[in-house]
């Protein structure tokens, strides 16, 4: 039997009642990176992460993998175990059921045209709730393919998916009772196969299937929890209620922002590799002689001019707005308008220069407070080059304020 120390659940604050949406600089990555903070945080203690599993239909598809970035990003030592896998809800479960202790499952929606959001598991010895296996059923209807060049093709036809896919897989499964929440399907269609009322995700990918064990919380119980795509399904036994820590923001409305034309930012891999773990990882260079830390590292540190080198030390992800401007001028390769901040950092004498994200451009003042997180600030040469970005403090309350829809419509 796994157990299960924490759930961590992202979903990105825009959206409408129809369900989150990708913000400008978000992709499968900095989703999962933050469903993984998530999970993280809500085990409490430092865990002992030696594996993490990343399961998405949406890959950013960099050749090597992606490993080295979502590792960076969550924060964990570069030789841990990294497997990218293609799948849904079924594969999110048949990683969680046969994971050994120090192993982070990450499910992540996020396609241009359905729900987006993220969510992670993490399994560890000690206090947690069990999952066990109860079946799996592992079959072909592909009414969802992907073409060679990226493109879908949808022959979705609901009475067909309905008795020929999850119905026959559920029949095959041949549960010994009914479901508490099912990962995959419609609302309507989980309600009928559940017994009582189960609650509404707000996925239906490979995310939904940890979101329906966040969602164990709600029900205040544990229980059979399936989760079914196309023709195939999984069912899970958990034999209590989760520990969840959600980074779930109020919702707001997306920003109209104009792409502009033009040739972008071309990408210098020497600078790229030079800056990779400073700027993943959100580490200073400290200095050997003086300690003294800089942002990005420094090969001469400006205190003491010494040259004999530096070690990098952790930043802290908090701090306060120091200035910020909004750009509008038209920039190719980046959607305008857009802000930017020099943040003073908490605790250091480091002010760092970001974006501002999670917020409508211009609402950040000087003297807001927010905290730093993993988002794509650009794409170079077709490369994704991620940074890190000001989620200001004030964006629930502009979220609010400017959204004209409720959470409760999403979810």
């Amino acid at each position: 039997m796994t157990t299960v120390a924490a759930v961590g659940t992202y979903l990105p604050p825009w959206g409408s009642a129809r369900g989150r949406v990708l913000g400008p600089d978000e992709d499968a990555l900095t989703l999962a990176v933050a469903a993984a903070r998530a999970a993280l945080a809500g085990a409490g203690s430092e865990p002992d992460v030696r594996r993490v599993v990343f399961v998405t239909r949406e890959l950013p598809l960099l050749v090597g993998g992606n490993g080295a970035a979502l590792l960076a990003g969550i924060g964990l030592p570069d030789d841990a175990s990294v497997v990218e896998q293609v799948g849904g809800g079924p594969a999110v479960f048949d990683a969680l059921a046969g994971a050994e202790a120090g192993t982070l499952v990450v499910g992540v929606d996020a396609t241009e045209t359905g729900a987006v959001g993220a969510a992670a598991a993490l399994v560890a010895a000690g206090d947690g709730v069990g999952v066990e296996l109860v079946g799996r059923v592992v079959r072909s209807l592909p009414v969802h393919s992907r073409e060679t060049g990226g493109g879908v093709r949808d022959y979705s036809d609901a009475r067909l998916e309905r008795e020929r896919g999850v119905g026959v897989a559920i029949e095959r499964l041949d549960l010994p009772d009914k479901p508490v929440v099912v990962a995959g399907l419609p609302a309507k269609q989980a309600r009928a196969l559940c017994a009582g009322v189960p609650p509404t995700l707000p996925t239906t990918g490979a995310s939904a299937a940890l979101f329906a064990l966040a969602a164990l919380a709600e029900v205040g119980a544990g229980g059979l929890v399936l989760a079914v795509e196309q023709g195939s399904a999984t069912a899970l036994r958990v034999d209590g209620v989760p520990t969840v820590h959600r980074d779930e923001p109020a919702l707001l409305a997306p920003e109209k922002l104009t792409r502009t034309p033009g040739p972008d930012i071309a990408i210098s891999l020497a600078a790229y590799e030079r800056a990779f773990d400073a700027k993943l990882r959100w580490d200073a260079g400290k200095c050997d002689a003086c300690g003294t830390l800089a942002l990005p590292p420094r090969r001469r540190c400006i205190t003491c001019g010494s040259e004999d080198g530096w070690s990098l030390t952790p930043l802290p992800r908090t701090g306060e707005v120091y200035t910020t401007v909004t750009v509008h001028v038209p920039v190719p390769g980046l959607p305008t308008p857009y802000s930017l901040a020099i943040v003073q950092l908490d605790g250091v004498e480091v002010r760092a220069l970001v974006k501002v994200t999670g917020a409508p451009a211009g609402t950040v003042q000087i003297g807001d407070r927010g905290r730093l997180v993993l988002r794509r600030v650009a794409v170079r040469s077709g490369i994704p080059d991620y940074g890190y970005a000001l989620y200001p403090d004030t964006a629930d309350a502009a979220a609010g304020a400017g959204a004209g829809v409720t959470e409760g419509a999403v979810r």
